[in-house]
C-alpha cells in the first residue's frame, strides 16, 4: 500500500460513527448503494457546525448516511434532501427516526434533482451537498451555487472520482467533468474554492458576497 492510500485508509479508519450512521452504511451497501466514506461525512458535519448552518439541501438521499452526518453537524439544522428512490428515502426516514430527529427537521422531496431544484428559492441556503448522478455534477453545482446565500457552501463528494480526475489520461465524461469543475472553480473570482482528498474527495466551493 501506498503512503497516499495508507493517509486515506487511516483518515476513513480513525472516524467513529454512531451506531445509527453505521447501521446506514451497511443498508446501503445491501442495496448495492455506495454511501460517502466516513472521512467524507465527518469533514462534512465539521463545515455544517463551523458555519452553524441552519438550512441545508441534500442532492442524492440514499438511505440517509449523508444526511445523517450533515444533520450530526447542524444540530438544530433544518434537512431538505432530494432523491428520485422512494424506497431509499422510506429508509433514511427510518434512520433519521432512529437517530432521535424530529420529523419537522427532514424534508424528504422524491423526483429528479434537476427538475425539483430550479423551484428552490435562490439565496436561501447555508450548505448543499452534492452527491448524486456524477453526469450532471456540473449542473448540480450551479444549482446550488443559486440557492445558497452569500457565505454558503456547496460541498460535492467523490470529486476525486475513483482517483481518474488526477489522472489527466483519463477522458472519460465523469472525470472530464469533475476536473473541469474543480479548475473552474478555482480559478473562478466569484468563489473561494478547496478540495480535500477525505474519501473519493471532496469539493469545498464558498459563494463570495457580490
Amino acid at each position: 500500500m501506498s503512503e497516499k492510500d495508507s493517509n486515506w485508509r487511516f483518515a476513513d479508519d480513525v472516524v467513529v460513527e454512531s451506531e445509527v450512521i453505521a447501521r446506514a452504511r451497511q443498508q446501503s451497501l445491501e442495496l448495492g448503494i455506495d454511501p460517502i466514506s466516513p472521512a467524507t461525512g465527518a469533514q462534512a458535519a465539521v463545515v455544517v457546525a463551523a458555519t452553524h448552518a441552519e438550512n441545508v439541501v441534500e442532492i442524492g438521499t440514499g438511505v440517509g448516511v449523508s444526511g445523517l452526518w450533515l444533520l450530526t453537524g447542524g444540530t438544530e439544522a433544518q434537512l431538505t434532501s432530494i432523491d428520485v428512490e422512494v424506497e431509499y428515502q422510506q429508509h433514511a426516514r427510518a434512520f433519521f427516526t432512529e437517530a432521535g430527529i424530529p420529523s419537522n427537521r427532514v424534508r424528504l422531496i422524491p423526483g429528479r434533482a434537476l427538475e425539483v431544484l430550479p423551484r428552490m428559492n435562490e439565496n436561501s441556503y447555508d450548505i448543499v451537498f452534492v452527491d448524486a448522478d456524477p453526469q450532471s455534477v456540473i449542473e448540480y453545482v450551479e444549482h446550488g451555487l443559486r440557492l445558497v446565500r452569500p457565505g454558503g457552501t456547496v460541498l460535492v463528494a467523490r470529486a476525486l472520482w475513483r482517483g481518474r480526475v488526477a489522472d489527466p489520461a483519463a477522458r472519460d465524461e465523469v472525470a472530464t467533468g469533475f476536473r473541469t469543475l474543480i479548475t473552474e472553480t478555482s480559478a473562478s473570482g466569484a468563489v473561494i474554492a478547496a478540495l480535500s482528498p477525505a474519501g473519493e474527495g471532496l469539493l469545498q466551493i464558498t459563494k463570495l458576497a457580490p
